[in-house]
Order: structure tokens, then C-alpha cells, then sequence
């Protein structure tokens, strides 16, 4: 009995692989463009009364929200490229288990209500073609970031400003990007379907 448990101690446990699957590759790059036609297609067509029309004083208008999804989209991707830059963190893989799947399961569907940081709430200074732009800009960028770099990703973190998901690594920092869009576009569609949006 001795014998064996010495054996078992002796084996070193197998640690998580840090470099992301060749199947996350495919998926951030499968949300980053449904995120993207999702978004343009929220957006073009849009008259001026459209963009600016609100709901309720204190609620979003296309044009901010569309704004706000620009300016977040810029600043995750910041949180990516921070992350990469850090040194390897030896705890990656119990400071971000399950991380991953918190993301996926409330970001797109609206769960868990957040106000915004400062940096990203809109301030109404971007027309929808500034808005536009600034998205394809950014998104080629990212798209690029996403197909080509080798790093190992998930030993690099960055700790979220949101206690609740604390610590995160560079793969689960990207894969907020589109998740994050794809949640503010159904915000969109809720502008869009409430009473006394314009009809042009």
C-alpha cells in the first residue's frame, strides 16, 4: 500500500495545456464573424431619428449603444494585447477555470446586468459612419490577432475590474469581444422593437 501511494506521488499530475485548440481557434473566429454581420446589419439602414431615438431618458438609443459596443470592443482587445504582454502566470489554471463557460453562458444572453466603465459609455460623438468605421477598423486588428498568433494564451492574464470574474486569460479576454457585441446587438433589436421607434 505504501509502495503505491509513493508511486502515485511520484507521477507528476498533468497540467493543462496553455496554447489554445485548434476548435477555440475556429470558434472566436466563428463569433467574430457572425458578430460582425450581426452588427453592420443592426446598423446600416439607420436613419438619423432612428440612431438617436430613446426609449426612456435613462435608457440607450441605437447610436449610443452601437457606440458603446465600438468603444468596448477597442477596450477588451487593450485587455488582450495587456495580458499578452505580461509574464507567463504560473496559476493561470485555477485563477481562470470555468471562466470560459461563465463567459459564454452570460455575456450573449444578457445575464447579469452591469453599468458600464466609464471609458466605454458613449457620449453620443460618433456619427453611424465614425461608428462603423472605427468597428472594421478595430476588427481587422483583432480577426488578424485571433488567426495567426502561436503564443501560449492562457498562461497570460489580466484581472477583470468586475470581481465577480476577477482573473482571466488572453483567449477568454478575446472571446469577450464577440460575445460582449453579440449581447449589445440584441440590446439594439430591443431598441428597435419597442413602441414609437421611428418608422424612418
Amino acid at each position: 500500500m505504501g509502495d503505491a501511494m509513493q508511486i502515485r506521488q511520484s507521477v507528476p499530475l498533468r497540467s493543462a495545456d496553455p496554447h489554445i485548440s485548434a476548435e477555440e481557434r475556429t470558434q472566436v473566429l466563428t463569433w467574430l464573424d457572425e458578430s460582425h454581420k450581426e452588427f453592420l446589419a443592426a446598423i446600416d439602414g439607420v436613419s438619423g431619428a432612428q440612431w438617436k431615438w430613446k426609449p426612456a431618458p435613462e435608457r440607450w438609443s441605437v447610436g449610443e449603444t452601437a457606440e458603446h459596443i465600438v468603444l468596448a470592443e477597442g477596450l477588451l482587445f487593450g485587455f488582450v494585447r495587456k495580458a499578452m504582454a505580461a509574464p507567463p502566470n504560473p496559476a493561470w489554471e485555477e485563477q481562470t477555470k470555468g471562466k470560459t463557460e461563465l463567459l459564454t453562458q452570460v455575456i450573449p444572453t444578457r445575464q447579469g446586468k452591469a453599468a458600464a466603465p466609464e471609458p466605454i459609455v458613449p457620449r453620443e460623438e460618433l456619427t453611424r459612419a465614425q461608428v462603423r468605421e472605427r468597428f472594421e477598423k478595430q476588427r481587422i486588428e483583432i480577426v488578424n490577432f485571433a488567426s495567426e498568433t502561436q503564443m501560449a494564451w492562457k498562461e497570460h492574464t489580466v484581472v477583470h475590474p468586475f470581481p465577480a470574474l476577477a482573473t482571466l486569460n488572453a483567449y477568454q479576454w478575446l472571446i469577450y469581444v464577440p460575445l460582449h457585441t453579440i449581447r449589445h446587438g440584441k440590446q439594439i433589436a430591443e431598441v428597435k422593437a419597442t413602441p414609437g421607434y421611428p418608422s424612418n
